[in-house]
């Protein structure tokens, strides 16, 4: 469970006319797509044939950074600023198609990839969904 719902709801200002249950979701995804790619980065390091996951492990650090950053400014309403929230999402979503489509390239053989490629999957998607409905 997450507190990202009720962190909304509590903030003593109105939020505009973002949808809120989107913003839920992105939050939520952002924060579960950097813990996937944390620890599949990890799980990459363990592996036999490490060498042969190098870009995976860019990938899953990068995009772990990217996801992490999108969640705590998608938390800060005070000062919003619609351009730098949408760059952001935009590069969320960049971030995350790259290491889904990465990881999908090795969720055969590792199943910590595997999962991974699903979480990006999900971050990528809740991105465009917040991006197109802030008009």
């Amino acid at each position: 469970m997450t507190v990202a719902a009720p962190m909304l709801e509590s903030y003593p200002k109105d939020l505009g006319g973002i949808d809120r249950q989107k913003l839920v979701a992105c939050i939520e995804a952002c924060v579960e797509c950097a813990q996937a790619c944390t620890a599949c980065a990890d799980a990459c390091l363990s592996e036999d044939m490490v060498a042969e996951l190098r870009t995976c492990i860019r990938s899953n650090t990068d995009c772990a950074d990217i996801c992490d950053t999108t969640g705590r400014v998608l938390s800060r309403h005070t000062g919003y600023d619609a351009n730098l929230t949408r760059a952001v999402l935009e590069a969320c979503a960049t971030a995350c198609k790259a290491c889904g489509d990465e990881c999908a390239s090795h969720a055969e053989m590792h199943g910590h990839c595997r999962v991974c490629a699903e979480a990006c999957r999900r971050c990528e998607q809740a991105c465009r969904d917040l991006i197109s409905s802030l008009g």
